[in-house]
């Protein structure tokens, strides 16, 4: 239950249209929901402003349908994170959805808000895409604005030298990429902006599953960079929102 809910419900027993005793079930189920095999933290709106995520890798999709279920009843914009198409299916007859299939997240009770700010997503390489749709589309979700840039990757620095302007212009930069993770220290060298970098798992075999890349970005030389695990599009795109949301309460 987030605050706009939890007002709503105050409200409804103002006005006498709820009794007392439906307004107690309801809120019972702060600050959990016990379902044995989760405990479902529905008190997470109220404190962070975010509900709670579901990260549906490692997860039955019983155990995915119960929680969506849970969590569905008491707010809206739920994420479901690395979900397959297969748990999409699963929970599209059951509750409103949205599939952002690049970006393997689900958005259970969907409700539009106004886009503000600007984060930019800038990619390294194709492949590294599908990690820079998950930090993308979480901010989106957010509330945040996105501008994406795909495929500038060091390799042919003059792609990303010619979109200077639109980096400059940023409230943050996350800068995604595998290989040798050499992008985000461009990046942290062009602009005057918080850079997170995003290490991804892309690259031969001494990339180690994106480990080089992520100590690469770790042992940068240059200033202003932030780094979250390998791979956490999710992670960098709740942290970009964050640092984007406090330069437009300045403006």
């Amino acid at each position: 239950m987030d605050v706009q809910s939890l007002q709503v419900l105050l409200e409804l027993i103002q006005k006498r249209e709820i009794d007392i005793p439906t307004a107690l079930e309801r809120l019972k189920k702060l600050p959990f929901e016990n379902l044995h095999y989760a405990r479902i933290d529905h008190h997470r709106g109220l404190r962070t402003g975010v509900p709670e995520v579901i990260f549906c890798q490692g997860k039955t999709i019983e155990q995915i349908v119960g929680i969506v279920q849970s969590i569905s009843k008491i707010t809206d914009n739920i994420m479901a994170t690395r979900a397959s198409k297969e748990v999409y299916d699963s929970i599209k007859d059951k509750v409103e959805c949205h599939y952002y299939e690049t970006a393997r997240i689900v958005l259970i009770n969907p409700k539009p808000k106004e886009l503000k700010g600007n984060i930019v997503v800038v990619s390294a390489g194709t492949s590294d895409i599908p990690i820079a749709e998950e930090a993308a589309i979480t901010a989106e979700i957010l509330g945040s604005k996105v501008n994406r840039i795909f495929d500038v990757g060091v390799a042919g620095i003059h792609r990303l030298l010619n979109v200077c302007d639109e980096l400059f212009s940023a409230n943050v930069v996350i800068a995604v990429a595998g290989m040798e993770g050499a992008l985000a220290s461009v990046v942290a060298g062009l602009t005057s902006c918080p850079v997170i970098g995003l290490p991804t798992s892309m690259g031969y075999g001494t990339s180690f599953g994106g480990v080089t890349a992520l100590l690469s970005m770790l042992n940068s030389c240059a200033t202003g960079i932030s780094v979250v695990n390998i791979d956490n599009g999710f992670g960098a795109g709740f942290q970009s929102h964050l640092i984007n949301q406090l330069g437009v309460n300045r403006e």
